[in-house]
């Protein structure tokens, strides 16, 4: 611990502590414009500056460590003086006439931080620059025009997203914020992820969707989970007049600490579809409105006489996007209460059932996923993280430049395939034959990390090399950088749990424990999983595949979620259909009954991340009148049925054996 005093107030904090975090340990407030705690410090606007006892000139606190005995200054006369000169030529650079500016009153720093100063007017006319504003981008407009250049942007989609999109062109006062070789962001390499606008302190960068839609004193932040994939974001949605202005990270957020992917922050926001608002009965081949009474009374006298009968009575299928609670209902009055045979998820397990069968046998085996932000080599194998589960793919991209090693495994190749040192395209159907020949290299090399046998090495490798239609060099220069790691990760995805071969993932299994993935210390080996709630859904065993055979009636639960092709072709064999759903949808169309249901912001319940964090989505809209709750509906249809819910969706979730811990 380090000693210093700041404005004569003594306090004590971590060795490596900037002045500018002291401070704020210390109840001071040090003005900052470039400063932002999840990039590292910049000292670029100067305007942290404070004065150190035995120091000749001001110096910036946002880059300056503590250390013992350390006496500063925050707000002296030349301090203030000083900054309000930096102010001043920060106003005048460009066009930042505050009234017609959208984060003006309140919501901008640069304007806040001159209030703080007294400034009540600009000393110098602006210099009227005239940037073309970029309002190519589907989701955010660039206006350089209002860019202060503190490169907060920049450095967000480098050291956030990994992405390295945006840039500074040109020089001094003619500097401006461009995405990639100056073209425009809507043709640019932008992977619409937004942190480069959340970060933003003016105008510069500004969401389309929130734009003058209200200052944030008339906006109420509310902090809960983003249900877009199994990662588990913590999100802040700022919420006016029943609606979600804007979706933010939580950069408190245990998972993400503030990142969000394009799913996540705008997906939601721009949702077209066309909700449901009232039930709807097939009447003479035509769906209806009626009452809630009519349609549930329905239900109930259709699904009531199938109790007991497992094979040929009701079948029944859920999204994992719905929250735990939700899910061990559904699993109660179908499996339990009305006894049917077929009740699963609309994944149908196929991220997570040949990951539960290993998880039946061996226990917790998969890690958390902090251990991609310390792995030095990280294996991904079936997991497109560039397009799904993105978030987890930015841990991996920006660690690349600080010496991250990564090994890309796709038949059918990635994006992240141009940032591997080794990518491998191996034939489809060739997993376990590559998993097993990287073994068999590791071991004959005598490069595992434990004792590890395989019988005729060379022949696994001569078949490795024939499966997969890859050359030795290449299987053989990442076995070595594998095996050669010091912290490993092995990462992977729907491209192995899809084929449902528990052989795969045992074999995976096995080369993380041979190159010191998994040891006692630690855990480098994730799989990713689907929706929001997998893991959820394979712990309450909602994991096979959905097939009707002979069932006289289907109650499909998809409540927000988006209906696939595949799954309306299965569907239209039923004879009976019972669809509970947010939007209109095909499947919807050729229901026998259609219950409307709120959405993910509509409701409240719990979500099991894919390593295993139990975490709390928040209610923050009231639904339109005439939908309800999901597990309001659930639940007034047992009682119609005289089989009352009552479960422990917590106790529920430890009945199986889990791959992560949940907690």
């Amino acid at each position: 611990m380090v000693q210093l005093t700041i404005n004569g107030k003594q306090i004590e904090v971590p060795e490596g502590t900037t002045v500018l975090r002291a401070a704020e340990m210390a109840g001071v407030n040090i003005p900052t414009l470039c400063d932002h705690k999840e990039l590292t410090p910049y000292g670029g606007c100067r305007l942290c500056i404070v004065e150190v006892q035995g120091f000749r000139v001001p110096i910036a606190s946002c880059t300056l460590p503590v250390s013992n005995g350390m006496v500063v200054s925050t707000e002296t006369p030349a301090l203030k003086k000083s900054r309000k000169f930096i102010l001043s030529m920060l106003f005048s650079e460009r066009n930042h006439f505050c009234p017609f500016c959208q984060v003006s009153g309140g919501d901008c720093e640069l304007q806040n931080a001159a209030y703080r100063e007294e400034m009540t007017h600009w000393p110098m006319q602006p210099g009227w620059s005239g940037y073309p504003v970029d309002s190519s981008h589907p989701y955010f407009v660039l206006d350089n025009n209002r860019c202060i250049l503190c490169r907060r942007c920049v450095r967000a989609c480098a050291e956030l997203a990994g992405n390295f999109t945006l840039s500074v062109a040109e020089r001094g006062a003619a500097s401006i914020i461009v995405a990639d070789t100056n073209v425009p962001l809507g043709e640019s390499t932008c992977i619409k992820c937004g942190s480069c606008v959340q970060v933003c302190p003016t105008g510069a960068l500004i969401d389309r969707t929130s734009a003058y839609q209200g200052r944030e004193t008339e906006i109420t932040p509310i902090k809960s989970v983003c249900v877009g994939c199994s990662v588990g974001c913590s999100v802040t949605l700022r919420v006016r007049d029943n609606r979600i202005v804007r979706i933010e990270g939580d950069w408190t957020g245990a998972v993400n600490r503030g990142v969000l992917c394009e799913h996540g922050r705008y997906h939601p926001m721009t949702e077209a579809r066309q909700r449901i608002t009232t039930p709807l009965m097939k009447k003479n081949g035509k769906l209806e409105p009626v009452s809630w009474d009519e349609a549930l009374g329905a239900v109930a006298e259709k699904f009531k006489p199938l109790a007991g009968d497992a094979h040929n009575g009701a079948a029944a299928i859920v999204s994992t996007r719905l929250p735990a609670e939700v899910l061990a209902a559904f699993r109660q009055v179908f499996a339990e209460k009305l006894g049917a045979e077929m009740v699963t998820s609309t994944e149908e397990g196929m991220t997570t059932a040949a990951v539960a069968a290993l998880a039946a046998r061996q226990g917790v085996f998969e890690g958390r996923l902090d251990v991609l932000k310390t792995a030095d080599v990280v294996l991904c194998i079936g997991a497109n993280l560039a397009r799904s589960h993105m978030v987890a793919g930015f841990f991996i991209k920006r660690a690349l430049p600080k010496g991250m090693k990564l090994i890309n495994i796709d038949p059918e190749g990635d994006e992240l395939n141009d940032l591997a040192d080794v990518a491998l395209q191996n034939k489809p159907g060739s997993d376990l034959a590559l998993i097993e020949g990287l073994k068999a290299i590791i071991i004959k090399e005598n490069l595992g990390r434990v004792p590890m046998a395989v019988p005729n090495a060379e022949k696994v490798i001569a078949e490795a090399v024939e499966a997969t239609g890859l050359p030795l060099a290449k299987l053989t220069q990442a076995a070595r950088i594998l095996a050669h790691a010091i912290s490993p990760v092995v990462v992977y995805g729907k491209g192995i749990t899809a084929q449902r071969d528990e052989r795969l993932v045992e074999a995976l299994y096995s080369l993380a424990v041979l190159v010191g993935a998994i040891d006692q210390e630690r855990k480098g080996f994730l799989s990713v999983k689907g929706e929001a709630n997998s893991q959820a859904a394979a712990q309450l065993g909602l994991d096979k595949p959905f097939a009707l055979n002979g069932q006289k009636a289907v109650y499909a639960l998809i409540g927000d979620d988006y209906v696939s092709k595949y799954l309306v072709e299965r569907l239209s064999k039923a004879p009976y259909l019972v669809v509970q759903a947010s939007y209109e949808s095909r499947l919807t169309q050729m229901a026998d009954v259609v219950l409307p249901v709120s959405i993910w912001a509509e409701q409240e319940g719990h979500y099991v991340s894919m390593d295993g964090r139990v975490q709390k989505a928040e209610k923050v809209l009231t639904a339109p009148e005439g939908v309800r709750d999901n597990l309001a509906v659930l639940t007034e249809v047992a009682m119609r049925m005289n089989m009352p819910v009552k479960v422990d969706w917590q106790e529920s979730l430890h009945e199986r054996p889990a791959s992560v811990v949940m907690n």
